[in-house]
C-alpha cells in the first residue's frame, strides 16, 4: 500500500534531473508542480534561472505544463512568462486534470513525467496515473499551513517507507 508513494526517480532539485535521459527513455510531457517545487511559494513570477531551464526543455521538445492545486491568479503568471500550459485548482491527486493533458496532447501514460515536492498529492497522483514519477525536495520551508500539516503526516509515510528500504530523504536515484 505505502508503495504508491514511492518515486520513480528522486532528485534534489528540477535543476538535477536527468532531461536527456527522460526524453532517450520516451518521455514527451513533464508536469510540473508550481508551489516549492518551480518556485518558493512567496515568489510571484519566474526566475531568470527558471526561464533559461523551461527554454532548454522547450529546445528538447518536451511539452510542459505547470499543474497546480492553487489558484488560477498564482499558476497565470508562469504561464504567461514561461509560455507553457497550465492547470489551476487540479485537485490533485485526482485524474481529471491528468486525463485532460493526456487527450489535449494525445499522450500515453508512458510518455508523461510529473515532477512535484510532495507525496501525498505530486507523486501519488503520479503514480495513479501510472506516469513516471518524479520527487524534488522544496525549495523553502515557507509554506501554506495546510502544507506544514501535510508535511508532517509525510514524514511518517517516510518513515515508513525507510523502515522497509523504499524511500529515503537524501539518497538520490533515477
Amino acid at each position: 500500500m505505502l508503495d504508491r508513494f514511492v518515486p520513480d526517480k528522486y532528485f534534489k532539485s528540477i535543476y538535477d534531473i536527468n532531461y536527456k535521459a527522460l526524453k532517450k527513455s520516451g518521455i514527451k510531457c513533464l508536469i510540473f508542480d508550481l508551489s516549492n517545487t518551480i518556485s518558493p511559494t512567496n515568489i510571484k513570477s519566474p526566475t531568470r534561472k527558471i526561464k533559461d531551464l523551461f527554454e532548454d526543455l522547450k529546445d528538447m521538445n518536451f511539452y510542459l505544463v505547470i499543474m497546480s492545486n492553487g489558484l488560477k491568479k498564482d499558476v497565470t503568471p508562469f504561464k504567461e512568462i514561461l509560455c507553457v500550459d497550465s492547470c489551476f485548482l487540479s485537485f490533485k491527486p485526482l485524474k481529471h486534470k491528468y486525463k485532460k493533458i493526456m487527450r489535449f496532447h494525445d499522450l500515453k501514460d508512458n510518455q508523461i513525467a510529473c515532477i512535484g515536492d510532495q507525496l501525498f498529492f505530486d507523486i501519488y497522483g503520479a503514480n495513479r496515473m501510472n506516469f513516471t514519477s518524479i520527487l524534488v525536495n522544496p525549495i523553502s520551508t515557507d509554506e501554506f499551513a495546510t502544507t506544514k500539516l501535510n508535511r508532517q503526516m509525510e514524514n511518517q509515510v517516510i518513515k515508513h517507507l525507510t523502515k522497509k528500504d523504499l524511500f529515503k530523504r537524501g539518497r538520490y536515484y533515477e
